[in-house]
C-alpha cells in the first residue's frame, strides 16, 4: 500500500448534488490508497477564495483539484501552464502540481469519447458521423473537441448565437456549423445520428425541462447523449426512449473523466465497475 495520503477536491458552485466524493472515495479504496476528497464551493465572484484554494495546491497541502461550473475558465489565468488539450478546448477540469508549477488539464474530452465509444458498440448509428451539439459552454467545448478529433462533422446549436460563433471560431482547423435554437425545424434534424445536450437544462431540481423544443421529433436513427446525470433519467432521455431511440445520460462520462483525473494525481487507474457501484450504478469495466 502506498504510504502517501492524497488530499483531493472539487471547485465549483453550487456543489450540493456532486457525486465526485463517492466516486473518488471508491477510487482511493480500490487502489489501496489513503486520502480524502473534499468539496470547495466557491462563489463565482469570490476571486480571492479561488486564488487561496489554488495556493494550497501550489504549497502541496492539496494534491489536486477537479473544476466544474462556473470555474472551468475562471481558473485559467491563475495557472502556470495548460496541457495542449486544455489549451485547445479553452477550459480546465483538472488541476495538479508539476514541480513548482500548477498545470491545468481537461479530462472531459477523453472521458466523453471513451464513454461514447463504449456505448456505440451497443447502438445502431445511422450512416456517417454527424453530430448536433446543444449548448456553447465549457462542456460543449470539450465534447466538440473530442468529436472533431474523432472525425465527426459537428453542428452547434445554442441560444446565445454570438457565444456559439466564438466557440466555433476557436477551432480554426475545422469547419463547425452554427445554428440557433430559434431555427430548429423538424426537417433539419433527420440528418443527425447523434444529438448531445451539454446544457444544464433538465438537471435536478428542474427535472421536467428539456433542451429540445416540444415540436421536435427526432429521427429513429438518432442517438441521444445527455451530459446531465442528475436525475438518472432526464426528460430528454426519457422522451427519446419513449420514442424508441437509444439514449443515455452523462454518468459514464462523469466516471471516465474522474478516473482519468485520479490517475493523473495518484498514478493509479481505478477499475470502472467500482466507481459505478459507488453511485449505485452498474457498468462493466
Amino acid at each position: 500500500m502506498n504510504s502517501s495520503s492524497f488530499h483531493l477536491g472539487l471547485i465549483g458552485y453550487p456543489l450540493g448534488h456532486s457525486l465526485s466524493p463517492k466516486i473518488h472515495a471508491a477510487a482511493l479504496k480500490a487502489c489501496g490508497l489513503r486520502g480524502d476528497y473534499s468539496l470547495f464551493p466557491i462563489h463565482p465572484d469570490d476571486k480571492q477564495g479561488l486564488k487561496d484554494l489554488l495556493n494550497r495546491v501550489r504549497s502541496g497541502e492539496i494534491t489536486g483539484l477537479n473544476v466544474t461550473i462556473p470555474h472551468k475558465q475562471n481558473v485559467i489565468p491563475l495557472l502556470d501552464e495548460l496541457t495542449p488539450t486544455a489549451q485547445a478546448i479553452g477550459a480546465v477540469n483538472t488541476i495538479y502540481r508539476h514541480g513548482e508549477k500548477l498545470i491545468g488539464e481537461n479530462t472531459d474530452a477523453a472521458g466523453f469519447l471513451s464513454d461514447l465509444k463504449k456505448n456505440i458498440g451497443n447502438w445502431k448509428l445511422g450512416i456517417g458521423k454527424l453530430a448536433l451539439v446543444l449548448g456553447a459552454g465549457g462542456a460543449a467545448r470539450a465534447v466538440i473537441y473530442a468529436l472533431l478529433h474523432d472525425g465527426w462533422q459537428v453542428t452547434l446549436a445554442a441560444r446565445r448565437i454570438e457565444q456559439a460563433g466564438q466557440l466555433a471560431n476557436s477551432f480554426t482547423n475545422y469547419k463547425l456549423q452554427v445554428t440557433s435554437y430559434e431555427t430548429f425545424q423538424p426537417s433539419n434534424l433527420p440528418t443527425f445520428n447523434l444529438l448531445i445536450n451539454t446544457t444544464p437544462v433538465g438537471m435536478s431540481p428542474n427535472i421536467e425541462a428539456s433542451p429540445l423544443p416540444e415540436n421536435i421529433v427526432l429521427n429513429k436513427n438518432t442517438v441521444v447523449y445527455d451530459l446531465v446525470y442528475n436525475p438518472r433519467e432526464t426528460k430528454l432521455v426519457k422522451d427519446a426512449r419513449a420514442n424508441g431511440l437509444q439514449a443515455t445520460t452523462g454518468l459514464g462520462m462523469l466516471i471516465e473523466q474522474a478516473a482519468l483525473a485520479f490517475e493523473i494525481w495518484t498514478g493509479c487507474n481505478p477499475p470502472r465497475y467500482f466507481l459505478f457501484e459507488s453511485v449505485g450504478a452498474t457498468r462493466s469495466d
